[in-house]
């Protein structure tokens, strides 16, 4: 297939807010993570995998290249000083894809066999994460690759979301009778006391370095933040940021704070891929741990979006420690794999 291409080596990046024009819907990597049906796809988007880049493996190469609606973003991998492979930009979690749009596989394959002879190197390896189960893209990597690379199943991961059809009234009518009972109960509770909710959407860099700060006490006041294992802590704290400050080009990115007497007592974070929001962050005042509020934050999100008309309500990964209580908010599931192709 014949595309006219326009080419970025961006190994020079330096993490601004908005070098070449990446963030935002109307750049063609986003435009291209939200039309192509992606199991997580904030986690496609620029103000992810860049983010995850430039804080965690700000070093390694990327190569990433666009054409007619598709695009693609990987980091290289070298052994010796030698390019080797291609993985993902987010290598750590694996929650989005690096192959967007509809001909993305096209693209991908026209791409590889110059690629690496530019560079002196060879493509032996390539990891691409945020694979759906049987999907299209699969079979097409298959067909393409098939008879050059050994596929193998890297790892398999499940996501969680609610549906946001109906608005608020539909979701909780997916809920439980206790469920709902419960959060009534809780919601009410938090009224009585005078808990009020702040919503914010920072439009600039510098609004959201302020409300990020915020954010940041009320970490370091939680549980995870005494224990030291949130995101105050190492590399988790400028990334966030970076995010935030990204998102704030696009207005997508969504925070709100419970208050009380005028200090903030806990926040909930996330941010819009167009209509589909995924949370990233919440945490609560440890002296208030028996109030609730990641409760009352969650609900008061839901009833936010339900506002603005988003569709979906997306909480990341079910599996794993401490996100049992995910079950309860949603009732929809996305598989998502990961998979290596290693040159025969």
């Amino acid at each position: 297939m014949n595309m006219a291409v326009s080419e970025n080596f961006l190994s020079s990046y330096r993490g601004s807010d908005d070098d070449f024009g990446l963030y935002g819907p109307n750049s063609v990597w986003n435009r291209a993570a939200l039309t192509s049906q992606q199991g997580d796809p904030f986690c496609c988007l620029a103000e992810w995998q860049m983010s995850y880049h430039d804080v965690f493996e700000p070093n390694r190469a990327i190569f990433a290249r666009e054409s007619a609606g598709n695009a693609l973003a990987f980091a290289v991998i070298r052994v010796g000083g030698t390019p080797r492979g291609l993985v993902p930009l987010d290598d750590m979690w694996r929650f989005g894809n690096p192959l967007l749009g509809p001909n993305a596989v096209d693209l991908f394959a026209d791409t590889l066999p110059g690629l690496f002879a530019k560079w002196g190197g060879d493509a032996s390896y390539i990891r691409i994460s945020g694979i759906r189960p049987h999907g299209r893209l699969l079979r097409e990597l298959k067909t393409r690759f098939g008879n050059s690379y050994r596929f193998a199943r890297y790892e398999r991961d499940v996501q969680c979301g609610a549906s946001l059809q109906g608005g608020i009234d539909g979701f909780l009518s997916r809920r439980s009778g206790n469920f709902r009972r419960k959060l009534k109960k809780t919601l009410r509770n938090a009224a009585q006391v005078g808990i009020q909710i702040e919503r914010h959407v920072p439009s600039a860099p510098s609004q959201a370095e302020e409300i990020y700060q915020r954010m940041l006490s009320v970490e370091l006041a939680s549980w995870k933040g005494k224990g030291h294992c949130g995101m105050a802590d190492g590399r988790c704290r400028p990334y966030y940021l970076l995010m935030l400050r990204r998102l704030s080009v696009s207005a997508s990115g969504r925070i709100m704070f419970a208050v009380h007497d005028g200090k903030d007592i806990g926040f909930i974070f996330g941010g819009k891929a167009g209509s589909v929001y995924r949370g990233q962050q919440f945490s609560y005042d440890e002296n208030w741990r028996d109030a609730s509020i990641g409760n009352v934050l969650q609900f008061s999100q839901l009833e936010w979006l339900c506002e603005e008309g988003a569709s979906r309500y997306d909480m990341g990964p079910l599996c794993g420690r401490g996100m049992e209580y995910k079950q309860h908010w949603t009732e929809k599931r996305f598989w998502i794999e990961t998979w290596s192709m290693t040159k025969d």
